[in-house]
């Protein structure tokens, strides 16, 4: 497999924006004898090289394996610098040394799963596909997820009760309530209340509609501590009532949150 450069910005782009974590591996420094050239680069995921090589045999064999090693136990963006002896570190008759620089772009620990694909949806789940993050839609109506664009990062989900799919989410988990109305949202959000633990939970609704959902929630023996934990209204108290600026508050209020728990390890400096 020879390097080109345009298929590995290429293939780089496309793990980027599947969201897929990776490993690039780059040959930056050689004493003596190896079976590449300095610049040499690879791209790595759990399954194998995607693109390019830093030399086949056993030091990419060596490579590939510390890539996985790396992948396995990395969440966000890290990096690696190693030094090995051809001879004595990978066992092969060359007496030369190579330095190869890992830079890790490991998985994504922000899952978040919208119940609900209607106008608000329409406008939220786009703008959700644009963070660091994977998303999941879940709704009864196939027209309506239909209406969403497809992306890397999105998963639809056609289903006639909802709420069956609330054990399937990961751990940490974010979870959105944004259905068609109050009598679509208690059943997925009783079974949340009374089957996990979530980070964050977000009802779309008025102060009047989150009475309700509480007193409902007395009525099904969901313990107080529990009926207390969901935010309902949903978002933070900014902008109108419009799809795309409730939309805004929502994803304004998952952010604040999500950095509250430091559920990424990384943050975007500001200059």
């Amino acid at each position: 497999m020879t390097y080109d450069v345009v298929q590995h910005h290429q293939r780089l782009t496309a793990l980027l924006q599947s969201e897929t974590p990776f490993v690039t591996v780059t040959l930056i420094d050689i004493r003596g004898s190896a079976p590449q050239i300095t610049g040499a680069k690879a791209i790595v995921t759990a399954e194998g090289i995607e693109s390019g090589t830093i030399g086949g045999g056993k030091i990419e064999a060596a490579a590939i394996e510390h890539a996985r090693q790396l992948l396995a136990t990395a969440s966000g963006t890290s990096c690696d610098l190693v030094t090995w002896n051809l001879q004595t570190d990978i066992g092969m008759t060359c007496g030369g040394e190579v330095k190869l620089f890992f830079e890790v772009h490991g998985k994504v620990d922000w899952p978040i799963a919208v119940f609900g694909a209607g106008h608000v949806a329409q406008v939220l789940v786009p703008l959700l596909c644009q963070l660091h993050c994977r998303v999941t839609c879940i709704d009864p109506r196939s027209d309506w997820l239909a209406k969403i664009p497809d992306h890397p990062k999105l998963t639809k989900r056609c289903v006639e009760r909802p709420k069956e799919l609330v054990g399937e989410q990961p751990s940490g988990t974010f979870f959105v309530l944004i259905s068609k109305g109050h009598a679509t949202d208690l059943p997925v959000l009783s079974e949340l209340l009374t089957t996990r633990d979530a980070p964050y939970i977000g009802v779309i609704g008025s102060p009047q509609k989150a009475s309700v959902l509480r007193r409902e929630l007395k009525q099904l023996n969901v313990s107080p501590q529990k009926i207390d934990s969901f935010c309902c209204p949903i978002g933070l108290p900014l902008g109108n009532n419009t799809p795309t600026e409730i939309s805004i508050s929502i994803l304004a209020q998952l952010i604040q949150k999500r950095d509250e728990l430091g559920v990424l390890q990384h943050k975007v400096k500001r200059f």
